[in-house]
C-alpha cells in the first residue's frame, strides 16, 4: 500500500476533506452562537386580522420569552409554540423564524363566553366550550359574562346547551345568562328577566325529546301565563311530564298542607286570613300579580364555535 502513490493521494485527499469539514462545521458553529443571532424580536399578529385585544408585548415578555432556550438557528418551534400558547388569552399560536433574530407570531385569542364554576375560581369558558385562566375584568370589558357551571369535562355539553336554550326562549325574547348542570345530569338556567327555570334531568335522548317538549309548551303557554299573574316570574319548574309550576314576584303558592294550615288559623281568628308561601309553586295562587315588562338587559351573544372546533380536530 505505500508504495501505491494513487491510493496515498486518496487517502491524503480524504483527510484534508474531512479537516474542511470538521473547521466548517467549527465556525458555523461558533457563527451560530454569535450574539446578532438571539432571539431579541418577537411580531405579534393576530390569526383573523383583527387587532389583539388582550394579548401584547408586555404579557408575552412576562409569559414566553423566558421559556425560550436557542437563538434563531437552534430554536425548537414546536417548543416556542407551547410557550406562546401558554400566555393568558392565547388559544392558538403559529410560530416561524424571522431573519436574523426574530420571531413572526400569529396568535389566535380566547373569546369569553362565560365564568366556568364558582364565581371566586377564576376560570373561563371560551366559545368552543374550553377553560382556560385569565383576568376576568378584562373579560368583562368585551361582553356580559354567562355564568356556567357542571361536572368534569362537561364544558362542551353546557355550552351546546346553552345555545339550544338561546333557540328556546327566542320567541320570548329571552336569553339564558347562567346554565348549569348538576352531577345528577339535571340541568337548571337563569334568564335575562330573572326566571329560574328548572328543566330536569337527561342522560337519554328519550330524556332530551322530553325536555324539548315540555319546554315548548311552557313557551306556547307564556302569554296566557303573563296574562294571568304577569310577566314578574321567578321561577318555573318544567321538570312536571304533563305540566308546569311557576311562582311570580307578587304572587306566592301555596302546598295543601300550607292552606290547611291557614285556613285552621283563619277559622280560629274568626276572621278572614291571608296565607304567603315563599317555596316553589306547588299549589294555587293566593293573589293576582302586576304585569311588568321583562327586561332581557345586556347579554352575552358570543355565538359557540363547537362545530368549528370539530372541523378542526377532523383536520
Amino acid at each position: 500500500m505505500w508504495h501505491n502513490a494513487r491510493l496515498l493521494n486518496l487517502i491524503a485527499s480524504a483527510f484534508y476533506a474531512l479537516v474542511a469539514l470538521l473547521a466548517l462545521g467549527a465556525g458555523l458553529l461558533w457563527l451560530a452562537q454569535r450574539p446578532v443571532f438571539a432571539i431579541t424580536h418577537v411580531e405579534l399578529t393576530s390569526m383573523d386580522g383583527e387587532p389583539l385585544r388582550h394579548v401584547n408585548a408586555p404579557s408575552v415578555r412576562a409569559n414566553a420569552l423566558g421559556k425560550l432556550a436557542g437563538n434563531f438557528f437552534t430554536l425548537d418551534l414546536n417548543t416556542a409554540r407551547q410557550a406562546f400558547e401558554s400566555v393568558p388569552w392565547v388559544r392558538h399560536a403559529s410560530v416561524r423564524r424571522e431573519w436574523p433574530n426574530g420571531l413572526a407570531v400569529q396568535v389566535e385569542e380566547h373569546e369569553a363566553l362565560g365564568t366556568w364554576g364558582t364565581a371566586d375560581s377564576g376560570r373561563l369558558i371560551n366559545t368552543y366550550g374550553e377553560v382556560f385562566v385569565a383576568n376576568t375584568a378584562e373579560a368583562e370589558e368585551d361582553a356580559q359574562l354567562l355564568a356556567l357551571d357542571g361536572p368534569p369535562d362537561s364544558e362542551e355539553d353546557v355550552v351546546e346547551k346553552l345555545e339550544i336554550m338561546r333557540e328556546w326562549f327566542k320567541p320570548l325574547k329571552l336569553e339564558p345568562l347562567a346554565v348549569a348542570l348538576s352531577g345528577r345530569y339535571a340541568w337548571r338556567a337563569k334568564l335575562s328577566n330573572g326566571m329560574v327555570v328548572e328543566f330536569g334531568r337527561e342522560q337519554t335522548d328519550e330524556d332530551r325529546a322530553a325536555m324539548e317538549a315540555r319546554v315548548k309548551r311552557f313557551v306556547a303557554s307564556w302569554p296566557q301565563v303573563t296574562e294571568q299573574v304577569g310577566k314578574q316570574i321567578e321561577y318555573a319548574d318544567l321538570r312536571y311530564p304533563n305540566g308546569f309550576a311557576i311562582r311570580a314576584a307578587s304572587v306566592r303558592f301555596l302546598t295543601d298542607a300550607q292552606a290547611a294550615a291557614a285556613a285552621k288559623a283563619a277559622a280560629k281568628a274568626a276572621a278572614p286570613a291571608t296565607a304567603v308561601a315563599t317555596g316553589p309553586a306547588t299549589g294555587s295562587a293566593a293573589g293576582a300579580a302586576t304585569p311588568q315588562a321583562a327586561s332581557a338587559g345586556n347579554t352575552n351573544n358570543n355565538p359557540t364555535r363547537l362545530k368549528s372546533k370539530n372541523a378542526e380536530k377532523t383536520r
